[in-house]
């Protein structure tokens, strides 16, 4: 049941094209689809990710990844922090693949792995310092561990902090170099290596390794300013329609607090969506959306369920199209722009669009 116009739209078609455009040819792919991949859908989008060649899928919860198993998908799933306490019955059940990075992971892990030989992936903090075991001790402490207690050594990893930087790319491969050899001298050996994100599998050939972990260019959004694989789609469009409409004389003030004075007059149109959908209310004053093929300004505050777009001596219909995110005509608003109106990035933009937007599917 949808009543209300209001709704992001999926190309799954713009999913393959961005996971075939970057797929290396010397490495396995992973497409990271945490977060309902994105905001994107994370069933619709694991499976058109795979249609297109990747073979790994990532996941940051237990929760999702079961999903994915429950909506019938086979493929390679690691869980890119530590299973939670409790849960690791639950996530070898569903074949999840684990991460670790302290002893006490290992050790719940071992005590309830069916069989001996579960693999599992060592991740070391090369300088995000966010989750990961610190260097010296990968090679040395922790990998004997992982070993000692029936499990295998499947990938060793790490993730890279600012991958448009080469300086500091460079010592965090450095790190993770001597990582992996410590890992061999104490008599383990890794079976795949994996560093590059999105950023890091553009911009340095030797951050490849077995396997890359994209997330954000599947979605078609660059990773950084200025660094972007050639011909992404975006895959999200969001879109409503114009609910009312009405023209207001010069010197009326629009909108919670009465800050939007019009300096002319000026028809008004009010669209379905507001910050409880994931338009932010940062976006009051300052975004602008798609109507007629024009830029027209957010008139005023973002409010909860609503908004008012400042269309000048134009006229507009209820009914009529406007889009949020995406092209309409010759003009397009994007992900990116909106990021850094409200000081963010393209990614949360995409990735807080509501449960209450629904989500229809291109190209499925």
């Amino acid at each position: 049941m949808r009543y209300r116009p209001t709704v992001a739209e999926i190309d799954l078609d713009a999913i393959r094209s961005n996971v075939r455009a970057v797929k290396p040819a010397d490495a396995e792919l992973m497409t990271v689809v945490k977060a309902d991949a994105y905001g994107h859908g994370a069933v619709p989008v694991a499976r058109a990710a795979l249609e297109a060649g990747a073979t790994w899928l990532g996941v940051a919860l237990v929760e999702e990844g079961v999903e994915l198993r429950e909506a019938g998908i086979d493929a390679r799933i690691l869980v890119l922090s530590e299973f939670p306490p409790g849960s690791e019955a639950a996530a070898l059940a569903a074949d999840l693949t684990p991460t670790v990075y302290t002893e006490s992971a290992i050790d719940r892990l071992a005590s309830v792995a069916r069989s001996r030989g579960l693999g599992v992936h060592l991740k070391v903090d090369t300088g995000m310092h966010r989750v990961g075991v610190h260097p010296p001790e990968a090679g040395g402490d922790l990998a004997k561990r992982v070993d000692a207690a029936g499990l295998r050594l499947e990938g060793l990893w790490t993730h890279l902090a600012k991958a448009e930087d080469d300086a500091a790319t460079t010592g965090q491969l450095e790190r993770f170099q001597r990582a992996r050899d410590a890992v061999e001298a104490s008599g383990g050996a890794p079976e795949m290596l994996h560093a590059g994100n999105s950023a890091g599998a553009i911009r340095r050939a030797d951050a490849r390794f077995d396997l890359v972990r994209v997330g954000i260019e599947t979605y078609g959004l660059a990773p950084a300013s200025g660094v972007s694989t050639p011909g992404l789609t975006p895959a999200m469009t969001v879109r409503s329609e114009v609910s009312f409409a009405k023209r207001l004389p010069a010197g009326e003030r629009v909108s919670y607090g009465l800050s939007y004075e019009l300096a002319d007059a000026a028809t008004i149109a009010t669209v379905p969506i507001g910050y409880a959908d994931g338009y932010r209310r940062a976006f009051s004053s300052m975004a602008d959306a798609l109507l007629g093929g024009k830029r027209r300004r957010v008139a005023g505050a973002v409010t909860m369920d609503q908004l008012m777009l400042d269309c000048g001596d134009d006229a507009v219909e209820p009914g009529d199209e406007v889009v949020l995110i995406g092209e309409q005509d010759e003009e397009r608003v994007t992900a990116d722009e909106l990021g850094e109106i409200s000081g963010t990035i393209g990614y949360e933009i995409v990735s807080v669009i509501g449960r209450r937007v629904p989500r229809e599917y291109l190209g499925a």
